[in-house]
């Protein structure tokens, strides 16, 4: 069934300090997410960049946390955006911006969920498991909070309530291979479902991820994916700050776009961390593009052959 997406743009830099992730949304245009996803017969509308509202004075009692009121806004800009693409029966495309634009993202996903009454479920492929506080963070970067506050942990007075916060068994954390001591003791309490590069390496990349999908199926939930640059071996993918080695190939990152879109769960979509400033002409920004185009369907014997970008 063709899908209305909805590209919005989250030029968030506020969530990290290595600058460059603001540049993301006019990337993914230039690498042709647009033209690609009406190619596969999908409509797309473009709904520009998200932007700032006025900052309102917050604190943090941690002094580690740094761009705190940026972050809060970001969130709030975002959150409203992807709620009203939902409602109006889009399916949502942030294009980021660091991994703190999930913290709004997926708010305004939560929000739509909770009003149609439906549960949502979370995948996060990711490198990281983004599940500090603005209370535990060391490094005082917010793009490694997200999940936190999806799952509803505390710490995050100064942001707004999360709607709906989804409970951890809800959650995939797929792929990760960095976790700090803090994340991992708390994520021990938790029932989130961790699959890690060991669990990954030893069952395979297809088993664990459809045993996530039958559960999705199972309630009749909704599924949002947050997909890291990071996810993927920096070997295939440059264009992030945060590259840990033994993430996933070329070809287990598109086998698991084509189980997505076969298994007809996704309704919305991140694309985080991509930093066009540490690309190699542009590679990174159009595997993630060519990605996306798996998720919506494209096969690999209907893949185009091209030359090096």
């Amino acid at each position: 069934m063709p899908l209305n997406c909805h590209l919005i743009g989250a030029p968030v830099d506020s969530g990290q300090k290595r600058p460059g992730c603001l540049m993301g949304p006019a990337a993914y245009r230039t690498a042709g997410l647009a033209r690609t996803i009406r190619e596969l017969g999908h409509g797309c509308t473009d709904r520009g960049d998200a932007t700032l509202p006025a900052l309102r004075e917050v604190t943090s009692p941690n002094p580690a946390v740094h761009s705190l009121a940026e972050t809060v806004g970001w969130t709030e800009a975002l959150a409203a955006m992807g709620q009203a693409a939902l409602a109006e029966g889009g399916f949502p495309i942030f294009m980021g911006g660091d991994h703190s634009l999930s913290l709004g993202s997926v708010a305004g996903v939560a929000a739509h969920a909770h009003a149609v009454g439906r549960p949502l479920f979370l995948l996060w492929l990711d490198a990281h498991s983004d599940f500090h506080t603005p209370l535990t963070t060391t490094s005082g970067n917010l793009h490694g909070t997200p999940v936190a506050y999806i799952s509803g942990r505390e710490g995050f007075e100064a942001f707004p309530p999360f709607p709906a916060p989804i409970p951890t068994e809800r959650i995939s954390l797929y792929g990760i291979r960095s976790v700090d001591p803090a994340e991992h003791a708390a994520l021990q309490k938790t029932e989130i479902d961790i699959n890690d590069m060991r669990v990954l390496d030893e069952f395979g990349i297809v088993a664990p991820l459809r045993e996530f999908l039958d559960a999705v199926q199972a309630a009749d939930g909704m599924l949002h994916v947050s997909l890291d640059v990071d996810f993927l071996d920096p070997s295939v993918a440059p264009a992030v700050g945060t590259t840990v080695p033994g993430g996933a190939t070329f070809r287990e990152a598109h086998l698991v776009m084509e189980l997505l879109h076969e298994s007809g769960l996704v309704t919305s979509l991140d694309l985080v961390e991509l930093n066009p400033f540490l690309d190699e002409r542009g590679r990174t920004a159009v595997l993630m593009v060519e990605l996306v185009a798996s998720l919506l369907g494209r096969k690999v014997f209907d893949r185009p052959t091209r030359g090096f970008v």
